[in-house]
């Protein structure tokens, strides 16, 4: 088993990819078989498809906080008038999608949590269009997406009750960059600094939901962890490199999410939640509990 993603990426050339490594892994701790965990995965996508699909075509949140804005975001990608290109507008819509169906409380695949839910999903479905990914292909991003969350789960946070948003969407940005640099073709080594290149550029992202839901402004956040997946991943995949190795960089946002004031991390006293407008919507929810806005 690996601990940093040194160790990762030296264990990984025993294998034939990540993926192969991580399935191997989990064959051995969980002493299920190839096909069962093949299988688990299969279910897990098939979810992530649905909730794009469902918030595609459009759905609001049960508070009508949120919603209807990655329908929107589909009639401007047909318009063909974007400024970002298709597969990244593709990725940020499908990111909305997922998230506005978890704010409607429909099923959707924690990636590694709801409120980052949108971003390995739109990510994963956006490249899956661009280079037409078998069925297996996936599969094996996500396991690839897997393998670099883990070392962020276990020497960092995901929560962003303990480390703020930079612990959710930060480390949802950077497993889908690694996973896109490999499925590219890049080394493991180039995975790991994506991963770098991804939370230095969301380190310090504090959680501030406003009336502490998970809509505003987490439905957006996923979007652009979506797109800094993919420009994470086409740099390490130009040969650009980090100036701090990945595992520091994954200490540091351990430090920094340890010395963030609680108001940052998911307790709506601080940031967004507490301008005019966020604590008049909290308000007015309290206010009526049973209503929308």
């Amino acid at each position: 088993m690996f601990q940093s993603i040194e160790e990762l990426v030296n264990l990984a050339e025993n294998y034939s990819s990540v993926a192969e490594m991580m399935i191997q892994i989990e064959m051995e701790n969980s002493g299920r078989s190839k096909e069962a965990i093949l299988q688990q995965m299969d279910d897990q996508l098939k979810v992530m498809e649905k909730a794009v699909e469902k918030g595609v075509r459009g759905v609001q949140s049960v508070t009508k906080l949120t919603g209807g804005d990655a329908k929107k975001l589909a009639s401007y990608l047909d318009s063909q008038e974007t400024l970002s290109g298709t597969t990244i507008l593709t990725a940020v819509r499908n990111a909305i999608a997922t998230n506005e169906v978890n704010a409607q409380m429909g099923l959707i695949c924690a990636t590694p949590t709801a409120g980052s839910a949108g971003v390995l999903a739109g990510v994963l479905s956006a490249v899956t269009e661009k280079l037409k990914l078998s069925r297996l292909q996936q599969i094996h991003f996500l396991f690839t997406a897997g393998a670099f969350g883990l070392v962020i789960a276990n020497n960092a946070s995901i929560s962003g009750a303990a480390g703020g948003c930079q612990a959710e969407i930060g480390s949802a940005s950077a497993m889908a960059s690694a996973s896109l640099v490999l499925l590219k073709g890049g080394t493991a080594f180039q995975a790991g600094q994506a991963v770098a290149i991804t939370l230095k550029n969301m380190m310090g992202l504090i959680c501030d939901p406003v009336a502490g839901l998970v809509e505003v402004p987490c439905v957006k956040r996923n979007a652009l962890g979506a797109s800094q997946a993919f420009i994470s991943a086409d740099m390490a995949l130009a040969g650009i490199q980090s100036v701090i190795p990945p595992d520091e960089v994954i200490g540091a946002m351990k430090q920094v999410g340890q010395q963030m004031p609680s108001i940052f991390k998911e307790t709506a006293e601080g940031g967004l939640a507490v301008t005019p407008t966020g604590k008049a919507i909290a308000a007015k929810l309290a206010a009526n509990p049973q209503k929308t806005i």
